[in-house]
């Protein structure tokens, strides 16, 4: 099965093997919400995948 190349530009995968993404549900609509919580919308957020969807989705980008 190929790479989703769009999706795997949005991951990055730690030394440790984690795979770290954006948090869900923050857009550009950020402007009227508290600063802290822009803030957080930036902090990458953990994925869990079992060893089977990595393999299955994440071909290249997983060992």
């Amino acid at each position: 099965m190929k790479t989703n190349k769009s999706y795997t530009k949005r991951l990055k995968v730690t030394k440790n093997g984690k795979i770290l993404g954006k948090a869900p549900g923050f857009n550009h609509y950020n402007a009227k919400q508290k600063r802290s919580k822009q803030l957080a919308g930036k902090k990458p957020v953990v994925f869990n995948m079992t060893a089977r969807e990595k393999r299955q989705f994440l071909p290249g980008l997983v060992k």
